[in-house]
């Protein structure tokens, strides 16, 4: 297995090449974001962890970077910020996971096993779902609603391929936090909230029919009816 590293702080940088290693694990490292992204095209990774405050290129736009031509490589993002808007940002930019330092290595090992075996898995999914006039590609990652392209994030089509699978059920919010994060932190809940209501202001929004609707106190699902 070979992880890209992003982190400038030397020290830290060669601590946790060093644990991979033991793991069995191939580390290769950059200390500049803008150095990295030119030579991300040339190899195959496994996983790649980005820790933001790096020189040239931060580790936000390198991980937007990334995405625009790898949307499968897991991303795991390295911060001193805890705040929930450094979170979305992450997430918006196509990150699947976020850790703050000071951290321990075994918690970046067990996030890296988790993600490397949510990516193993093979993923049994019909191409298109189809709810009134909201269609779903699955495999293109693409979102229509009355024949309109709606351009989502990542992580909110990740959400409304939930909802959509569950078929008209409800889903309860602990249930998403687990689906979207592979595990679940107090944060999450106000974050599921926050990115339904992207989802609604971009698919709902001055349509006449809604599909996002809310059962309070449990949970949230997709279908053409109250």
């Amino acid at each position: 297995m070979k992880i890209l590293l992003l982190e400038d702080d030397f020290t830290l940088s060669k601590e946790i090449s060093a644990f991979f290693t033991s793991k069995e694990f191939e580390c290769i490292p950059y200390y500049d974001g803008s150095l990295l992204l030119k030579k991300y095209s040339a190899y195959e990774y496994d996983l790649i962890i980005l820790d933001i405050n790096v020189p040239g290129t931060n580790g936000i736009e390198v991980c937007k970077g990334i995405r625009k031509t790898d949307k499968k490589t897991p991303i795991i993002m390295l911060t001193a910020f805890s705040e929930i808007e450094d979170k979305l940002i992450c997430f918006d930019y196509g990150a699947d996971d976020y850790l703050v330092k000071p951290f321990h290595f075994e918690e970046l090992h067990a996030r890296i096993l988790s993600l490397l075996r949510r990516k193993e898995i093979p993923q049994q999914t019909e191409n298109k779902i189809i709810i009134e006039d909201l269609e779903i590609f699955e495999d293109e990652m693409k979102v229509f609603r009355s024949g309109e392209e709606i351009k989502l994030t990542p992580k909110e089509f990740k959400l409304i391929l939930i909802l959509a699978q569950a078929k008209g059920k409800i889903i309860s919010k602990q249930f998403i936090a687990e689906k979207l994060w592979d595990y679940h932190i107090e944060t999450n809940q106000n974050t599921i909230e926050v990115y339904i209501n992207f989802l609604r202001k971009k698919i709902d929004k001055d349509q006449e029919v809604k599909l996002i609707h809310t059962k309070i106190g449990y949970g949230y699902y997709l279908n053409n009816q109250e």
